[in-house]
């Protein structure tokens, strides 16, 4: 059952870790296929299973042994109808294949014993997430999300994640449709090399609009796929960054659409990225959540962790 559905975060700790670099480390340091961008066919062998319950366990023993809580994000981030029927499958596969990603996390936070462990279903943007087509206004999104969101509800999940938004409102949908389902909600924006979003936006007018257009429902927001020089001069001492308590991290420096087109994995400096991360939270204390997105495995999550627990 959810443990943390209805008081999300969880109080009894000061720092959470996050980790969605998995894809990222699959194809390149493991050469395994993931057409789509798409982790959750794994969910169909055991092999694949082993594989997503190996992240899983190494993050619970790396919070474990650090005390730090633990938020598991799933394998589903682009298994919505869209981006699941462009690598040929039907919303009735996708349905059972959001529900075995959440059963999976739940066993193996139940077996960890660790708490806190909060279970994170992992929803994603329509479109390309750094080149998006054309945007859907709030009503749109909110009908699109709402099909997964609601075959969310039904399972075990502490909170709803929507990671890498180019754009506020496909954000403002995501919030709503989590709301419609009495869920709590994260919203993580990505940006480009400028500091802004890759739609030329600004943070700080995005998360604003979401709020407004929301009544603040979403806990907190974050940013995610990209690595902190390009954000870091953008934060600053203001309302809205009081909002924005996660950064998950990229490793490398290259833009968006040099990953794109990268041949070969860039893993950056993982005791300098602990470094980044941790200048980051000392400078806005109350950031909670800090982890690592593309390029990034458990070398970088146990400099994170560790450059954030220093004196």
């Amino acid at each position: 059952m959810s443990l943390y559905r209805a008081s999300f975060p969880p109080s009894n700790t000061d720092l959470f870790l996050a980790y969605v670099g998995m894809e990222t480390d699959l194809i390149f340091n493991q050469s395994i296929d993931l057409p789509g961008f798409a982790s959750y066919p794994l969910l169909k062998t055991a092999e694949g299973r082993d594989l997503l319950e190996g992240y899983l366990k190494n993050l619970i023993a790396l919070g474990k042994e650090n005390d730090a809580g633990v938020i598991l994000e799933s394998p589903t981030w682009v298994a919505n109808r869209d981006r699941g029927a462009a690598i040929g499958y039907e919303f009735s596969e996708l349905k059972q294949l959001n529900q075995d990603a959440i059963a999976l996390m739940a066993t193996v936070r139940a077996e960890s014993g660790h708490a806190p462990t909060v279970i994170s279903a992992n929803i994603g943007p329509r479109d390309d997430a750094y080149a998006p087509g054309e945007k859907m206004n709030a009503d749109e999104a909110e009908r699109y999300h709402s099909e997964q969101v609601s075959v969310l509800a039904d399972t075990d999940v502490d909170v709803i994640s929507g990671y890498t938004l180019a754009y506020p409102s496909e954000a403002i949908g995501m919030v709503r449709a989590a709301r419609r389902f009495a869920l709590p909600v994260v919203i993580s924006f990505t940006v480009e090399t400028d500091g802004r979003l890759p739609t030329g936006g600004s943070l700080e007018d995005a998360i604003t609009e979401v709020d407004a257009a929301t009544d603040s429902y979403a806990t907190y927001f974050m940013i995610n796929c990209a690595h902190p020089e390009h954000f870091t001069a953008v934060l600053e001492d203001a309302p809205w960054m009081q909002r924005v308590r996660g950064v998950i991290a990229n490793a490398s420096r290259c833009s968006h659409a040099e990953l794109d087109e990268a041949e070969k994995l860039d893993d950056g400096n993982p005791t300098e990225l602990g470094t980044q991360l941790s200048d980051i939270r000392l400078r806005f204390p109350h950031i909670l959540v800090l982890g690592g997105c593309c390029g990034t495995d458990m070398r970088h999550i146990k400099q994170i962790v560790s450059a954030a627990r220093r004196p």
